[in-house]
Formats: structure tokens, C-alpha cells, sequence
């Protein structure tokens, strides 16, 4: 099955479409893709009104149309819409964890609501959200700090019309969805406006033992107070509450065959198990004023808080008396695993962020700008209680075993807290009609620390660095775009405050720095475009004497991706086809270590293929299939050799409207893995041990929508 996707770019004749790459253009939607995206535009790029057709990067927009035909109800969904997206320890009942360009994007920095940071580690609905916008590549530009991979930014629904609507899905073994969407403008001339989301499901999945709920109200308004001055506020209050999945593993030396385990098994099946727990409330408050007919400031402040419990009968390792060998970072060759009782009550996760910024237009020499410039300051708190991770006895990947609990908090946990200031400033210069010039600078002061939950281990620390970016372009066609461009970013990360080290509370600042090299062309019928991207950034490992009571972090060589992706759509009559996929080759360089040095990270796939096609029956009839293909990942740092096999999955679909009086309905339906292929869907290596997710089971899904 290792060549599974080799053979998938040589027999599919939809494997052509692959070598084409319009990031503005959603892929999943085949019966809607339109040809022409020049005035597609995403908040995360960071230039403003400018269209992503004509911007020197890559980013994607997902908008609600498309979600909803692919039955994303999760940010984890990402991956069956994009190439460059695949999946990192995304566990059913946790929060979503993505990989983007091979690099997993940090969930406490890397995501934006509304262009502004939250903390990603909580259940982000989207039924309030018109549309999901993906960044891809370093982003220093638009972040303080962040990982390399890009960003992702959830764009929340405001009451731009009236809208009446209400849906209800079901799927699966029993999961049900109602919600509804209403919006209304009032006032003189519309001046005020208003938007309610509600959303509540029964969680059923196909996998065992892990039934649950969640629930959603928000509400958005706006009073446009003058023709250039707008107000806008908005409130979300969600709850999840669903039991977690443990992962399986290697068992011993050996990669287990996925098509002999059942996916449906939970392994946190214990009586006393309990639901992962994530609340979350946001809140945010806009004011734009224009100041001109080319110039506007905006002022911006959210605030989110986040309350969770995160429990889990937790698989770790295990101790093999036949052999009387200590599995540290796998299961023992029968299938045993030492398994855990993990609690950790009373999580609460505050982020506070205010920005300010102005933007607009003017020209210099016979060369236009359009500039953009602020500065943003946030403060984030993290609280926690006494955790439990407590032996609790022998479990086994058949499910089976029965253990008593340990439910003591005797363990410490890290309280932390983080003030930062960020000035900006981006400039997009028009040298000619045809050529570009683009600058971002960043300038980032921050201010962390750490301390134990007894109070012991103290650490804290302040920097300050700037992050540039620079790119050109040129369109040699009315529809073409060739581009080239070249940015850092910045992470920082500090020794756990553990006894085992003997550097602990060290920080580290991680500087990574990225070229691209892009070509795009939209036309009425046909989007084509490519990208070429190298991405370095430091690396860290830790070594440890042989019992591992003693190690030493240290910076140890660069993780170096370097990759192509492709993008195309295309649309003829009555069909319409849409692709990408991405090649990379992803290695550790310049490693102390013998045993790492250009080894390919674990779970990280170096071929992905997404492809998608449609037609259109009738002017109300349409289907759609769509192919999911990766090669194999490797599991270990250290061992090329033990790696799960490549897999393709298919999707079918199909969306039927109907007009009922004054009202649309919009039935839709899916099958989801619809050949029920059994295969291994990612081997992340978390927490130093190595686990095994499988493909979720053939699942069908149908829902009507009426639009009143």
C-alpha cells in the first residue's frame, strides 16, 4: 500500500488537474466552482481589500456553502478540502489539531477569529461562521509568534441581510444537528442589524463508548451610525461534552495490520471514564471610521475564556514480563499497554486582545501604496488545579480489560502567562500595471512566565524580535500572476520546569524563514497555479543519559520542508472538477544525533492528492465524489523503517433544491468512506510515544435546510 498514491497520479485521468493551483477558489463545492476568484479576499492575508488572485501567497477560502456540502462540522474537516492539510492527533471528543506544509500549527497561537488571536485548545463550532480562511507558509508577517505551517481564521456571520433559516442533520449510528440562522435589519435605512445563531447535537459517532452533546447561541449586531462610521459587536457561548479516544500503537517492533482492527473501538471504555469537557465564550467589539474617500482606522478588542476538563483512560507504553522489556513508547507485543487514569479539572484559558490599526491608499513618485499599519496588544492566562496521571492498571487493544480508577491529583501542573506588544506596518506598492512590490514588518515585545501549581519553579522571561517580509510580482497576463517571496517567522519555547532537566525553565527563541515561488491564472472556465516553498526552522531534542533522569534541551540541527503544490479547477457544461496536491520532502539536517539526522518526521505524509468532481443534473440536482489520497507516514523520529501505509478514501455526495412556496429547501446527503476502507489515518508522536488513528468507518449523513 506504500504506493497506493503513485499509482492513483498514473491510472486517475483526474490526477492531471493536480498540477494546477488557484488558492482563492474552494475545492470541495464542484457544482459551484466559479472560474473567475479576482475578487476573492481573505482577512488573514493581511493586504486588506486586495484579491487573492492578485496576492503574492498562498491562502484558501472556505465559505459556508462549501462546508456544509462536505459535512465539516469541525476544523479537522480542513483536511479532505486541501492538499497542503493533513491530520495531527485529531482524536474524536478533542479539540482539532492540523499539520499545514508538514509543520503541526500550534493551537495556542496560530488561529484567528476575526483576524485576531484565540486559543485554538477548545472545540471551535462552526455553525456561526461564514467562512474559514487558511493561510499557508511562515507567518511573521501576521502573527508575533506562530509556527511556520500558516494560520487558520475563523470568520464569524454578521447581519449584512435578512436571513431565515433552519436545518436539522443526521448521521451515522445516531448523531442529530438542528440550528438555526436569523437576520434582520431595522431601524431608518437599516442603520442597526442583527444576527442569531443557535445550534444543539446529540453526539453519536460510529466509534464506541463515546456519546455526547454540544451546543451553541450567538449573536452579532451592527449600528451604522454615519455613511463612514460602523459599529459592530458579537457574543458566542458554546459547550461540548463528549468522551475522548486514546490512539492505538506499534506493538513492539511491528506496525499492525489496520485492516484487522475494528475502528469503532474506543480503548477509553473504563465505567469510570469520563467526558473531555471544553465551554467556551468569546466576545469582540469593532469600530470602523472612515476617514476618507481612501483611508479608514479601525479599532478591535476581543476577549475569550475557556473553561475545560480533559480526562482520558490513557494508553502509555507498557511493561512485557515474557520478555521483561519496558515499552516506553509503544505497546507491548501482545497488545497490552500500562494504561492510565489522566484528569486534569478545571482547565481556564483567558485571552484578552486589543488592536488598532489604519489603512488606505496614497501615491509617491507615480507609485501607488496601499498601506496598512497598528499595533495590537494581547495578554493570555492560563490556570490549572493539581492533575491526576495515575497507573491504574493493564489494558489491551482488544478492549477488554476492566482496571479500577486512580483518581488522586497528586501530580503539579504549570500555570502560565503572557503579555505581548505587536507593531506593524505592510505596504503593497503598484511600480507598474503589470509589476508589485509587497513589504510586511512585524515588531513583537513579549513578556511570558511560568510557575508550578505548588508554587515551586518559578520562570520568566522577556524578548523582543522583528519578522519581515518581502515579496515581488508580476503579471504577465490580464489573468496571471508570477511571484516570488521570502519571510521569517518566530516561535518560543522553554524547558519543562521538570526535575529531569537539567536546563529547566532555558528559553529558546526559534527563527524560521521561508521562499516562495508562485505562478497563478484565472480565466472564466479554467483556475491553474503552482508553488514552490522551502520553509527552515530550528529544531530542539532533548538528550538524556540511558534511565532518561537526566537531559538536556537544546536546539539540534533545522527541520527543513521544502515542497510544490498544485491548485486547479475547471468547469465545462454541466461538470466541474477541482484538485490539488502537494509534494514534500520533509528532513531533519544538521542533527547531532546519527539516529535523526535526514529522517523524515513522523506522520508526515511526502505525497497528498485531493480530488474532487461534480455535475450538474438539473438546475436543481447536483452530485459530486471526491478522492482523498496520501502516501505513507513514518511513525518514529528515529526509524524510517516502521511506517503506516499510504490509503485512498472516496466521498460521494449530492445536493438537491426545491422550491416550497416562498421557501428554499436544500436537501443534502453523503457517504462518507464510502468503499469502508480500512487503513491507518495517522501515526501522530505525542508526548514521546508513538500512536496509531484509523480511518472513521463508511458513515452516511443527510440534512434539509429551509431558507424561509
Amino acid at each position: 500500500m506504500a504506493t497506493t498514491l503513485t499509482r492513483l497520479f498514473c491510472l486517475s485521468p483526474l490526477a492531471a488537474a493536480s498540477l494546477a493551483a488557484a488558492q482563492s477558489t474552494t475545492v470541495f463545492e464542484p457544482v459551484t466552482v466559479q472560474g473567475r476568484t479576482d475578487t476573492a479576499t481573505a482577512e488573514i492575508a493581511g493586504f486588506g481589500d486586495t484579491p487573492l488572485a492578485r496576492s503574492p501567497l498562498q491562502a484558501r477560502v472556505f465559505g459556508e456553502a462549501t462546508l456544509k456540502d462536505a459535512g465539516a462540522t469541525l476544523l479537522r474537516e480542513l483536511t479532505r478540502l486541501d492538499a497542503s492539510v493533513s491530520d495531527a492527533y485529531n482524536a474524536e471528543g478533542y479539540w482539532d489539531q492540523l499539520t499545514v506544509r508538514g509543520f503541526v500549527i500550534d493551537n495556542r497561537y496560530n488561529y484567528r477569529r476575526d483576524g485576531l488571536p484565540i486559543n485554538a485548545e477548545t472545540s471551535l463550532p462552526l455553525d456561526n461562521k461564514a467562512r474559514v480562511e487558511l493561510l499557508k507558509g511562515t507567518s511573521g508577517m501576521q502573527a508575533g509568534t506562530s509556527a511556520p505551517g500558516g494560520l487558520v481564521n475563523l470568520v464569524v456571520k454578521r447581519p449584512e441581510g435578512e436571513v431565515r433559516s433552519a436545518s436539522l442533520e443526521l448521521r451515522g449510528r445516531g448523531s442529530v444537528l438542528g440550528a438555526v440562522d436569523l437576520a434582520a435589519r431595522f431601524g431608518a435605512e437599516g442603520a442597526f442589524g442583527i444576527r442569531l445563531n443557535a445550534a444543539a447535537a446529540h453526539i453519536d459517532p460510529e466509534l464506541r463508548n463515546a456519546k455526547g452533546e454540544r451546543h451553541l447561541l450567538a449573536l452579532a449586531g451592527d449600528w451604522r451610525l454615519s455613511e463612514g462610521s460602523l459599529l459592530e459587536a458579537e457574543f458566542e457561548t458554546s459547550r461540548r461534552s463528549q468522551p475522548s479516544q486514546p490512539g492505538f500503537s506499534l506493538l513492539g517492533d511491528r506496525v499492525p495490520d489496520a485492516r484487522g482492527v475494528d475502528p469503532r473501538i474506543n480503548l477509553n471504555n473504563q465505567a469510570w471514564s469520563l467526558p473531555v469537557v471544553l465551554d467556551a465564550q468569546t466576545a469582540s467589539l469593532r469600530w470602523t471610521q472612515r476617514l476618507g474617500n481612501d483611508w479608514r482606522a479601525r479599532l478591535h478588542i476581543a476577549t475569550q475564556h475557556l473553561e475545560s476538563d480533559d480526562r482520558v483512560a490513557f494508553p502509555f507504553g507498557c511493561f512485557d514480563a515474557a520478555s521483561n522489556v519496558y515499552y516506553a513508547d509503544r505497546y507491548c507485543p501482545d497488545g497490552s499497554f500500562d494504561l492510565y487514569d489522566f484528569r486534569s479539572d478545571n482547565e481556564r484559558r483567558r485571552t484578552d486582545v486589543a488592536d488598532f490599526s489604519v489603512q488606505g491608499r496614497l501615491a509617491t513618485g507615480g507609485i501607488e501604496h496601499a498601506l496598512t499599519t497598528g499595533v495590537q496588544q494581547s495578554r493570555f492566562k492560563a490556570r490549572f488545579q493539581p492533575q491526576a496521571f495515575n497507573f491504574a492498571g493493564t489494558g489491551n487493544v482488544a478492549g477488554t480489560a476492566v482496571t479500577p480508577p486512580a483518581p488522586d491529583a497528586t501530580s503539579d501542573n504549570t500555570h502560565r502567562s503572557e503579555r505581548s506588544t505587536e507593531f506593524y506596518l505592510r505596504d503593497a506598492l503598484r511600480l507598474t500595471e503589470r509589476t508589485g512590490l509587497w513589504l510586511g514588518l512585524r515588531h513583537t515585545r513579549l513578556q511570558r512566565e511560568r510557575i508550578s501549581t505548588s508554587g515551586s519553579d518559578a520562570v520568566d522571561y522577556a524578548s523582543s524580535f522583528t519578522t519581515p517580509w518581502v515579496a515581488a510580482s508580476y503579471a504577465p497576463t490580464p489573468g496571471g500572476l508570477l511571484y516570488a517571496s521570502w519571510g521569517q517567522g518566530i516561535e518560543s519555547e522553554v524547558t519543562p520546569n521538570l526535575p529531569i532537566y537539567r536546563n529547566a525553565g532555558e528559553a529558546f527563541t526559534l527563527k524560521s524563514r521561508q521562499t516562495e515561488l508562485g505562478f497563478k491564472h484565472e480565466s472564466d472556465t479554467l483556475g491553474v497555479g503552482l508553488a514552490v516553498f522551502d520553509i527552515e526552522r530550528p529544531a530542539s531534542s532533548d538528550d538524556c543519559d540511558a534511565t532518561r533522569t537526566s537531559c538536556l534541551r537544546r536546539i539540534d540541527g533545522v527541520a527543513h520542508h521544502r515542497g510544490l503544490e498544485a491548485n486547479g479547477q475547471a468547469r465545462w457544461g454541466a461538470w466541474s472538477l477541482g484538485a490539488s496536491a502537494m509534494w514534500l520532502k520533509a528532513r531533519r539536517e544538521d542533527s547531532a544525533s546519527a539516529s535523526l539526522e535526514g529522517q523524515r518526521p513522523p506522520n508526515v505524509p511526502a505525497r497528498t492528492l485531493r480530488v474532487n468532481a461534480g455535475h450538474q443534473f438539473t438546475s436543481s440536482l447536483s452530485a459530486f465524489a471526491a478522492l482523498t489520497a496520501e502516501s505513507n507516514r513514518t511513525v518514529l523520529p528515529d526509524a524510517a523503517a516502521l511506517r503506516i501505509p499510504g490509503w485512498a478514501r472516496l466521498d460521494l455526495g449530492a445536493r438537491f433544491e426545491q422550491r416550497a412556496g416562498a421557501s428554499t429547501l436544500t436537501w443534502r446527503a453523503g457517504l462518507d468512506n464510502a468503499t469502508d476502507r480500512r487503513a491507518w489515518k495517522e501515526a501522530p508522536y505525542q508526548f514521546g510515544h508513538a500512536y496509531l488513528y484509523p480511518l472513521a468507518p463508511r458513515t452516511w449523513r443527510v440534512s434539509l435546510t429551509a431558507d424561509l
